[in-house]
Order: C-alpha cells, then sequence, then structure tokens
C-alpha cells in the first residue's frame, strides 16, 4: 500500500495517535522544565533538591504504570483516552494552585502518570495493535504528536511566561487538554476493527506464539535491553530538565537555548519515519542495537563545546535517537513477543522507561549540588549508551532465531 493511500485511509485512527502523543506532552520533562526556574525560585529549591522531587514523583508514576499500563487491553481507546485525559487535565490545575513545596511530589507524580506515562502508553499501544504490516509507519505518525508540541510549546511558553504568570499557564494547559477530549472520541466513534480489543490481534512472537508478561518478564531478552532502552528516557529528561542550568554554565540565553529547540524533533521526524520504514521492511531487531548512538554523539558534542551552533548539531543527532525511540521499541515488543498482550508487557517496559526518566533528573542535580557541572557529566554519560547499545544489538541477534519464517 502506498503511503499516501495508508494515510488516507486510515486518518481518523492515526490522527488520533498524533492527539495524543501532543497532549501527553503536558506531562512530559520537556514541559515541565520550562518552568524549573520559577518553581525552584518560589518554593526555595537547589538543583538537586527539585531533581529528587522531580524524581520522586516520577518513580511513583513508574511504579502505578505496572498495573494501569495493562488497562490498554481491556478497554476501548476512546473511553480510556478520554478519562486519562480528564486526569492530566486536573493535574495541570493542580499544578496551577499548588500552594506549597510539599505538594510538588504529588503533583509531578500526576502529570508523569498521566501525561507521559497513560496518554503516550495508550497512543503507542494502539498504533502496534491496530496496524501490523504498516505498523512502523503508524507509529512513525502518531510521533508527529510528540514532535509538533517539542517544536512548538518551549518558544511559546519561554515566551509567554515573560509577559504572563506561570501559574496561569498551567490553567492554559489545562484547557488545551479538556479540548483534546471531544476531538478524540469524534475521531473514535468508530475503532479501527469492529472488534478493537486485545484478543483480536493475530501477530504472534517468538516461537509463533502470544506470550504473557509473566513469561516475558522470566525471558532473558527484556532484561538485556533494559540498560540501552533506559538510556534515552534517561538522558534526554536530564538534558531538558537541566536546561536552565545548562544555558547558564554555557552562558546562553535561555530563550535562545530553546529557539534551536525545534531542531530536535525536526531530525526525530525525519528519523521516526525512516526508522518506521525500515520496520515494515527489516523488523525492529535489526535496528535495536544502532539508534541509541545519536544521544552519545550529541553528548559528546555538548561535553566538548561551548557555541550554540554546536548545541544545534548536538539536538539534530539526539533527535536522530529521540525518533528511533519512538517507533522501534514500541513495534520490538509486537514483533518479538506477540499483540495480544502488548498493553501489560509494554507496561512493564514503560514504567522501566518512567523510571529512567525518574534517574536522570536526580542523578544529574545531586553531581551539580556536588560541583560535578552537567557538561562535564556527558562524557562518562556517552561512554554508558555505546556499551549498552552493544550489549543490545548482540542479545537481539540471539533471539532473532526463534522469529516465526513470516515475520
Amino acid at each position: 500500500m502506498g503511503f499516501a493511500r495508508f494515510l488516507r485511509e486510515n486518518a481518523r485512527w492515526l490522527v488520533a495517535g498524533v492527539l495524543l502523543a501532543f497532549l501527553s506532552s503536558f506531562g512530559q520533562t520537556f514541559f515541565i522544565a520550562i518552568f524549573a526556574g520559577k518553581i525552584r525560585a518560589e518554593f526555595g529549591l537547589s538543583d538537586g533538591d527539585w531533581g529528587w522531587v522531580y524524581s520522586a514523583g516520577t518513580m511513583a508514576s513508574a511504579a502505578l504504570m505496572l498495573w494501569a499500563g495493562g488497562l490498554t487491553d481491556r478497554f476501548r481507546v476512546r473511553t480510556l483516552g478520554v478519562w486519562v485525559l480528564v486526569a492530566l487535565a486536573a493535574a495541570c490545575v493542580a499544578m496551577a494552585l499548588n500552594p506549597a513545596a510539599w505538594a510538588l511530589p504529588f503533583i509531578i507524580f500526576a502529570l508523569r502518570f498521566t501525561g507521559q506515562g497513560m496518554t503516550s502508553h495508550t497512543a503507542v499501544v494502539a498504533m502496534a495493535r491496530w496496524f501490523v504490516a504498516n505498523r512502523g509507519r503508524a507509529l512513525a505518525v502518531a510521533g508527529l504528536g510528540y514532535a509538533l508540541a517539542e517544536s512548538l510549546m518551549p518558544m511559546i511558553y519561554v515566551a509567554a511566561m515573560r509577559v504572563v504568570g506561570w501559574r496561569t499557564l498551567w490553567v492554559v494547559s489545562a484547557g488545551v487538554v479538556v479540548l483534546g477530549m471531544p476531538m478524540l472520541r469524534a475521531l473514535l466513534t468508530q475503532e479501527r476493527t469492529p472488534q478493537s480489543m486485545s484478543a483480536t490481534s493475530h501477530s504472534p512472537g517468538m516461537g509463533g506464539r502470544h506470550w504473557t508478561r509473566s513469561e516475558a518478564l522470566r525471558h532473558w531478552l527484556i532484561w538485556a535491553l533494559i540498560p540501552a532502552l533506559i538510556a534515552p528516557p534517561a538522558f534526554f529528561t536530564a538534558f531538558f530538565f537541566q536546561q536552565v542550568h545548562l544555558a547558564n554554565v554555557k552562558g546562553w540565553d535561555h530563550l535562545d537555548l530553546v529557539t534551536l529547540f525545534p531542531l530536535f524533533p525536526l531530525f526525530g521526524v525525519v528519523s521516526s519515519f525512516a526508522f518506521g520504514w525500515s520496520i515494515d521492511r527489516l523488523g525492529a531487531g535489526r535496528l535495536m542495537g544502532i539508534y541509541q548512538l545519536g544521544l552519545a554523539a550529541g553528548y559528546t558534542v555538548l561535553a566538548l563545546t561551548d557555541s550554540l551552533l554546536a548545541a544545534g548539531v548536538a539536538l539534530a543527532l539526539m533527535g536522530i535517537t529521540s525518533g528511533g525511540q519512538g517507533t522501534l521499541p514500541n513495534a520490538f515488543w509486537a514483533e518479538y513477543y506477540g499483540t495480544r498482550n502488548i498493553g501489560a508487557i509494554k507496561a512493564v517496559v514503560t514504567a522501566v522507561l518512567v523510571l529512567g526518566s525518574a534517574i536522570g533528573p536526580g542523578l544529574s542535580g545531586a553531581l551539580i549540588d556536588r560541583g560535578i557541572m552537567f557538561p562535564s557529566q556527558m562524557l562518562a554519560i556517552a561512554v554508558y549508551v555505546v556499551a549498552a547499545s552493544a550489549v543490545a544489538a548482540f542479545a537481539v541477534a540471539r533471539a532473532r532465531r526463534h522469529l516465526p519464517a513470516t515475520a
């Protein structure tokens, strides 16, 4: 099927994926970190304090995802998605009204769980289940929602904060989420198949069967991949979380730095479609050990140079990894473990990745408080990413022999 025809025949479901991905941004680190300076100043927090507050809320979100992620196997997207958005809007209002520092971990938990956790999880599970032969392309299209948010929101909100209070902007965010609810319902008045529940899936994984979550967790492959999979969420989160600190250390104006942020989703979009095309032709497994290398290269550039031009190059390199992260792992779980229980399996993986996004801010903030500035941490992080990628490539090569002949 040609790409134009694919888009035309599946527009409503693809747009639903884009919408959910876009709205998840209100619980994503790149968005919350825009307000880091204002939040720390208002509540008297150091970099390390704010990092650990953020990590605590994110870790609690990861723990709840272990249970809640499986709801995507039981409920239709048009029902579950709307309720998740209701909770996300409420979390945005809670941030706007927050009276004290003690409440921050609970509010961060609510934003991370409903936004980065469930809204994003619902979007990618829907794409992975609804599409089989074109799974890579569907995930790439849905990823446009992340790219659009990452391109527009930092510039808009950083500029708006110069004339509007930061709390008011959280109320505006809640309003945007509320507007998305009837849009999602309208797009999904009919889901992609008459019976959209997981039992109708017919795409088995290794050994020609659909793995349960407990079986997948007892299998060695997931654990071999975790070090590589955790790197992008941990260190993308650290980068965006420490954007104010990074600008100060490098001597950049914060607005100048965020003006470069569209390079990250721009290269992410190009990368996601390139990886999506490759997934549909080569399979996700063959690419799992290489897509993280853009992150390692970007961190190396940022560690060794101080120019804004170099920062733009680094964001482009990291964007390549971002595009892979949005498509490859989500297709990989369906390809290697089957689609019948994909929601429950991916919930575990999502929880681990959310945990990774908690580690990044907490660790980087603690090191900053000890006098190790974020750019000085970056070379060690790049070495870790390269080593973890090598382990992933070897593990997937061993597992590939167990795939069905039709995979």
